[in-house]
């Protein structure tokens, strides 16, 4: 059986590799730290299963409208609204299945052949291989460690060409949680929307911000031409296992997404769409208990991981990553690359983190203290070892 090219043309996820390997070595009855899914430790708040529970109950399990019930895609909208002061209309909105549904929805309904789609680094894996599934020409746009990774609209327009069709942002970043201002958004915004391509927002993590207040792109006046939103529930309300995320997009988008999603998915699960309607009207305040028990891990990690010799760290602004820089430990040991540090660490330490190949840079690994502070200060500990045995 020959495969196409397309399909030969994308890795498996790095992160989904890694926990795959450290769920192996866990069923095998090791005792792996797991540092490596991006995955809230917390569970789906009570009032969100209960909800759930209910369409359960009232025998809601049936098909839906291909991209989500209109109550779901009203409830989007609001909460958006109430969240970031925009007015996206439900014919603006779909419901998918996850956010990654989004952003390949959305790269099949805008990526033609040899189309360029500029991906600022470290980048999350998915963005890399879906552009190349697509036929698109990845252009990766370095930024700086030393000024924490973020990104600059000076970043973005070296790179920007006649055959630039999109540009993506996420922000808080996956994998080094570095934020951009509103104001250098919106300058980045200006610059993609003047050239005439696309600007994909990826805001799964935008309630996890540090210093300030959560930004979308789409709070600024006329963006709305030239600008999707991808959005999720898996970050925001720890429903990472429902599968459910959205797109605020132009009508004609949404409709074309909507066309391919129903020879595709069908429609999202629809017992999750009604826990979502419920995460998205109900109570909040999970979120601001998450963000401080993050903001608390923060500040534990980035300080430790600093105190280990031959480590620096950038302080993310946002999400719950840390990207260490592991370079002064390559190139020695027979540890070349950060995966064979990253391998080496498991089988040896017996601790999981994600290597930067996956990120498009060659001296880090991506650390997520989405765990609980038992589990953080183990693995630190199994890691500061490590390192003084490599050193």
């Amino acid at each position: 059986m020959e495969l196409t090219n397309r399909i030969s043309s994308i890795s498996e996820s790095a992160t989904m590799a890694v926990s795959a390997k450290a769920a192996k070595l866990k069923a095998e009855g090791v005792d792996v730290v797991a540092f490596g899914a991006g995955e809230p430790d917390f569970a789906t708040p009570d009032n969100i299963k209960q909800a759930a529970i209910r369409a359960l109950d009232e025998n809601f399990t049936k098909y839906t409208a291909a991209g989500g019930i209109p109550e779901l895609k009203k409830a989007i909208c609001d909460w958006h609204a109430q969240n970031f002061g925009t007015d996206y209309a439900p014919n603006e909105c779909i419901a998918c299945v996850g956010a990654k549904h989004v952003i390949f929805n959305t790269m099949a309904a805008l990526i033609d052949q040899g189309d360029e789609v500029i991906l600022p680094a470290p980048y999350w894996v998915t963005f890399y291989d879906v552009v190349n599934y697509h036929g698109g020409t990845p252009v990766i746009v370095e930024t700086s460690e030393d000024e924490g990774f973020r990104l600059s609209a000076s970043n973005i327009e070296k790179a920007l060409t006649d055959r630039t069709r999109l540009v993506i942002v996420n922000s808080p970043s996956n994998p080094s949680g570095a934020v951009v201002s509103a104001e250098e958004f919106e300058k980045i915004y200006r610059l993609v929307s003047d050239r005439g391509a696309t600007l994909l927002a990826d805001e799964c993590y935008s309630h996890f911000v540090y210093d300030g207040e959560p930004f979308s792109i789409a709070s600024v006046k006329g963006s709305k031409p030239n600008l999707v939103v991808a959005g999720s529930m898996s970050k925001t309300f720890a429903m990472t296992g429902w599968r459910l995320g959205y797109a605020l997009a132009p009508a004609a988008l949404i409709s074309a997404i909507n066309k391919l999603q129903s020879h595709s998915t069908s429609n999202p699960t629809s017992i999750a769409q009604k826990a979502a309607i419920e995460a998205l009207t109900g109570p909040q305040d999970s979120i601001k208990r998450m963000l401080a028990e993050y903001r608390k891990r923060r500040d534990y990690v980035i300080p430790t991981l600093r105190s280990m010799p031959g480590v620096r760290c950038a302080e993310p602004g946002g999400a719950f990553y840390a990207y260490p820089n592991i370079g002064a430990f390559l190139g020695k040991n027979g540890i070349e690359t950060p995966l064979d540090f990253s391998t080496a660490l498991l089988e040896q330490a017996h601790v999981a983190v994600v290597p930067s190949e996956a990120f498009g840079t060659a001296a880090h690994v991506r650390i997520s203290y989405a765990a609980s502070m038992r589990e953080i200060e183990r693995g630190l500990e199994r890691i500061r070892r490590f390192l003084a045995d490599k050193a």
